[in-house]
């Protein structure tokens, strides 16, 4: 893709997924090779040696939504729910990038220390040598044993694994061994989540607010359950001893959801807050699991809707250190154009959003490349982007 320029042009709304500027003043985006080049006014971008053009009609372009919260287990198969094509389907919900929590949903899933540190270096490979419909999934996520020493963490990390599979969902479920642990991780490089509320599976436990200030992890995993919750008076502790990134997924109790996204906003710390699914799981495959938070979260916990889609964007990207998820010259090109839904009501897809109603995806693109194009799972959008010119061979 030497030198592939897109150019998407006539965009009606410009979304950064940046909390402390959501909306931007442009109407064009151009990126070269994967890679966003220029944002601005039509006028001022060069479109010279274009490869691709995409005429947005009018609507809305957002950075690609993050599910910062899933558990994959081979390509585009979930043996959980006994489904294929479970990412794509995700894709026409507008996420291009997805997030490992671990890979427990393997039938026999190893537990000795040889066997899941061999699963999680295979799981990092084929999600980075294979990616499903394009969508970008980080995996290779351990779940941590009381037997593993910390040249382990060494011997992961140096194999390319970057993230620990949910602290709880394995043997260790005690503060002191997993401060230890997650402290061995950060220490070579490894982004730490722990599992918070009642067990979710057989196998998984009860953890608390006093195991996850303990434990220390960089993220607080499903802060409003997964699916239980933990009391109100724990999620509030959490909210306000800790530093970490507080994870609401669409799978968790929606009124704990809300009390954190409350707390969140009264302490100042909005852009902590990220979403995910915590998908598939006992309740299903969410392929729109990541609008339906911006949408629940914005009408139900008064958030205007140009933030809430930086829940879902911008602040995991930030949260988890990745170069996708807010509109900035540097970044992927992962974009969701989208428009309010047909006959929804709302004077424009912000206000429609913020009343509970989902958009309707028309397209999405990743790392400049056109992955999709009317999604075949939201609600029709009123206006959908159209293709001007792109390569033959695309």
């Amino acid at each position: 893709m030497s030198g592939q320029r897109t150019l998407i042009r006539n965009i009606g709304l410009l979304l950064s997924g940046k909390l402390e500027q959501p909306i931007l003043d442009a109407d064009t985006v151009l990126s070269v090779d994967g890679k966003i080049t220029q944002i601005g006014k039509a006028a001022d971008i060069d479109e010279s040696g274009v490869d691709t053009i995409i005429d947005a009609n009018g609507v809305t372009l957002a950075p690609g939504l993050i599910d910062s919260h899933v558990h994959p287990v081979i390509g585009d198969y979930t043996p959980r729910q006994q489904q294929l094509h479970w990412i794509d389907s995700t894709l026409n919900g507008g996420v291009t990038t997805m997030i490992s929590a671990g890979e427990v949903h393997l039938p026999g899933r190893p537990k000795d220390i040889i066997g899941l540190k061999a699963l999680a270096i295979a799981s990092q490979r084929w999600y980075e040598n294979f990616r499903p419909s394009g969508v970008k999934v980080h995996a290779g996520a351990p779940v941590i044993e009381h037997e593993m020493v910390e040249e382990d963490f060494k011997e992961l990390a140096n194999a390319g694994v970057k993230l620990l599979g949910e602290v709880g969902l394995g043997g260790v479920k005690d503060g002191p061994t997993a401060r230890k642990m997650v402290e061995w991780a950060r220490k070579y490089g490894i982004q730490s989540t722990i599992h918070t509320g009642g067990p979710s599976i057989p196998g998984s436990g009860l953890i608390d607010k006093d195991v996850v200030l303990e434990a220390g992890t960089d993220v607080v995993g499903h802060i409003n359950g997964g699916h239980s919750a933990l009391p109100d008076e724990q999620i509030t502790c959490i909210c306000e001893s800790c530093r970490a990134g507080l994870e609401i997924v669409h799978n968790g109790n929606e009124r704990a959801a809300l009390l954190t996204l409350r707390t969140s906003k009264e302490l100042g710390c909005l852009e902590r807050v990220i979403l995910g699914t915590d998908g598939p799981a006992g309740s299903g495959v969410q392929p729109l699991g990541i609008l339906r938070m911006v949408a629940m979260l914005s009408s139900l916990g008064d958030l205007p809707a140009e933030q809430a889609i930086c829940l879902g964007t911008g602040n995991t990207a930030r949260v988890r250190d990745l170069d996708c998820g807010i509109i900035e010259v540097g970044r992927s090109a992962d974009f969701v154009l989208m428009d309010q839904a047909q006959h929804a009501p709302g004077a424009t897809i912000l206000e429609s959003i913020q009343l509970g109603n989902l958009p309707g995806v028309g397209m999405t693109v990743i790392d400049g490349v056109i992955r999709t194009q009317r999604s075949r799972n939201t609600p029709p959008a009123t206006r959908l982007p159209l293709i001007v010119s792109r390569p033959s061979n695309a």
